[in-house]
């Protein structure tokens, strides 16, 4: 992204071509960090460790682990608690995907008004999470 298409034709000029050069190459800029993203995880932790979920950094569930010996299962509060658990490290999880989300993709984004992953949860083209 080294052209600026308005200098192009020789100062006050527009040269399109330029312009979406440097469109494709930011798109082609993106996809690569978005890929990126998926590879990387991050884990959600709650109750000190008793239960740990990962997510990647598009914030897609990967794995839940849950520390023998926390929870017995034939306790239907038990188990309830921990369905709450799991939700508030996912909840956790999602967070730090989303940070490492700004982090990676606000250079790529901040010249089309905003960072990726901001307010709302849908800057990178995931939904929030349904939840329920």
């Amino acid at each position: 992204m080294t052209q600026n298409p308005f200098d192009a034709l020789g100062g006050g000029g527009f040269d399109m071509n330029a312009l979406l050069q440097q469109a494709q190459q930011m798109q082609q800029q993106l996809e690569e960090a978005q890929a990126n993203l998926a590879q990387q995880t991050v884990d959600g932790t709650v109750a000190g460790g008793a239960v740990v979920v990962t997510a990647n950094g598009v914030g897609e569930l990967v794995g839940v682990t849950i520390r023998s010996g926390e929870f017995d299962g034939s306790d239907p509060d038990d188990l309830s608690d921990l369905s709450d658990l799991i939700v508030a490290a996912y909840r956790d999880a999602r967070a730090k995907s989303e940070a490492l989300a700004g982090d990676s993709l606000g250079p790529l984004t901040e010249g089309l008004g905003g960072r990726a992953g901001g307010e709302g949860g849908g800057g990178l083209g995931f939904p929030p999470p349904s939840l329920g």
